[in-house]
């Protein structure tokens, strides 16, 4: 059966983690307690809630926990976006951190998807 860390999902959100950690390092100091803060609170927010769900006893608890790890992806999404505004982010960073913020977000909607629509006795 494996564990949380043998989930794509979980690993990719993990990578989407420690690229915006590199990444808002370079912010303005100002940003420290604001933007920075926020970015990474949410994106550490991901892989926590995936593991937490995969915890969970039914299909029902795990989606709500993955449910949480989606609104941080948007979340997360919309920070990069205001950062790419500022001028905060350069242009292959936000395009990078973009992508594999989609890619997460891709993931868990279909694992959503999955555990929604199974047919497992503990739904």
């Amino acid at each position: 059966m494996g564990t949380y860390r043998d989930l794509v999902v979980w690993q990719k959100s993990m990578m989407l983690a420690r690229r915006v950690y590199e990444t808002t390092a370079c912010y303005p100091e100002h940003e420290r307690y604001g933007l920075v803060n926020q970015m990474r609170r949410c994106s550490v927010s991901i892989p926590s809630n995936i593991a937490e769900g995969y915890g969970r006893e039914t299909d029902r608890e795990h989606s709500h926990f993955l449910f949480i790890s989606l609104g941080s992806s948007n979340e997360l999404e919309t920070q990069l976006i205001l950062s790419n505004d500022f001028h905060y982010i350069n242009g292959n960073d936000f395009k990078e951190i973009m992508d594999l913020n989609m890619e997460v977000n891709k993931m868990l909607s279909s694992l959503i998807y999955k555990l929604k629509n199974s047919d497992a006795p503990n739904s």
